[in-house]
């Protein structure tokens, strides 16, 4: 019972909190422009949200989706561009309280409401960064918030936290990390193509993620195969290393060099960020 109840202060929260509020501050955002274009109707949008949604379906039908809302919205006269419209103002505000420790607990819920209908409605453009970020979200709404160093803290002199309640959350969020990265790690390490290389070749050179041009890969095309030899390693060795002290901080500190040069060379900035994030909070 130790293990999973280890007391802990609520440092890791407010790394939590503050980094998840930046998260989808800039997520809403990186959206603004194509909000609309991407979440509409048949025949308004990119990839009609109807198709996302009737995919999503097949696995649960209570899965929240922006059809809800708009079916909501529409009972009371409230047309579909004006609910997406409203529901992504109310996005960027829950990201931004969650930044400032503001109505941590119901802006935490809302984020994640929200981004879960964003990247079940979208679920054809949907990648791992959104799957990282409703993690994240589920477990920073069900954690004993707000922190000491949040607004709320500061507005409402709220009671400590139960360091014993603060340290079963975070146990949770480094065991989820840990299989994570070891099923990751193991699934790379079972096919040849991380041994030499050739699948950070097509990381690296496929649009839109060809940031790096082919000229410079192939110059340093031997280190292909270290590199990707070593991503492996690095995933499965992290569910041991992670652990130890004496290996914590070099483990820690590799992968997240590790998510930052998946952010820089490959432009997935939102990705790097939640994983640098998610990390952080586990384990820094």
């Amino acid at each position: 019972m130790s293990f999973l109840f280890p007391p802990e202060t609520d440092k890791w929260l407010t790394v939590l909190r503050i980094g998840l509020g930046l998260q989808v501050a800039v997520y809403a955002l990186f959206l603004k422009s194509d909000w609309n274009y991407l979440f509409a109707r048949t025949g308004g949008g990119l990839v009609s949200r109807e198709l996302g949604e009737a995919i999503t379906s097949f696995d649960s039908p209570f899965i929240p989706k922006f059809g809800w809302l708009v079916a909501l919205g529409g009972h009371i006269g409230i047309g579909e561009e004006t609910v997406l419209s409203v529901a992504w103002a109310c996005l960027l505000c829950a990201g931004c309280c969650l930044l400032l420790g503001l109505f941590c607990r119901p802006a935490a819920i809302i984020a994640w409401f929200l981004h879960l209908c964003a990247a079940e409605s979208g679920g054809l453009l949907a990648y791992g960064a959104d799957n990282f970020m409703t993690m994240g979200l589920f477990y920073l709404m069900l954690s004993p918030l707000p922190d000491r160093f949040s607004l709320d803290h500061r507005l409402v002199k709220t009671k400590p936290k139960d360091p014993q309640l603060l340290g079963f959350w975070r146990r949770v969020l480094q065991l989820h990390l840990c299989l994570v990265y070891f099923f990751g790690g193991l699934a790379k390490s079972l096919g040849s193509g991380w041994w030499d290389g050739t699948n950070l070749w097509r990381s690296l050179t496929r649009p839109p993620f060809n940031i790096i041009s082919p000229d410079v890969l192939i110059r340093f095309k031997y280190l292909l195969p270290i590199l990707g030899i070593s991503i492996c390693l690095l995933e499965l060795g992290y569910v041991f290393f992670i652990w130890m002290k004496k290996t914590r901080s070099v483990w820690l500190v590799c992968i997240l060099g590790m998510h930052v040069a998946i952010g820089l060379t490959m432009g997935m900035y939102l990705f790097a960020l939640i994983m640098i994030v998610l990390n952080l909070a586990a384990f820094g």
